[in-house]
């Protein structure tokens, strides 16, 4: 149970990535829910678990998952700041657009 579990959330994170690194659509918030739930069933799961007493097939999933999870971080980091460029340029566009040169140090054309 526990080893389809991890399977589970490694699933979901794997394809967030794939669909940031392919710049597909993805319903974020359904992806979001699944990975909260997936968290919380592990949670459950792993209660009372002895970490030294942990199977091997168990460890190697975890370092499966542990991998897809360096992953997505470095690619939903990249989109973020992405995101915030993309938010400065177009906040500056905004102001630039409202502006008429007054106090700054470029007058308007």
């Amino acid at each position: 149970m526990l080893i389809a579990s991890l399977k589970r959330l490694e699933a979901t994170v794997v394809a967030e990535t794939e669909a940031l690194l392919s710049h597909r659509p993805f319903d974020q918030e359904a992806v979001n829910r699944r990975k909260s739930q997936s968290l919380l069933e592990l949670s459950r799961l792993t209660r009372g678990l002895d970490p030294d007493e942990v199977a091997p097939e168990v460890a190697d999933q975890l370092a499966r998952l542990s991998r897809a999870l360096a992953r997505n971080q470095g690619v939903v980091s990249q989109h973020l700041r992405a995101v915030e460029e993309i938010s400065e340029i177009v906040t500056q566009a905004i102001r630039d657009s409202e502006s008429d040169g007054t106090y700054s140090g470029h007058p308007r054309r």
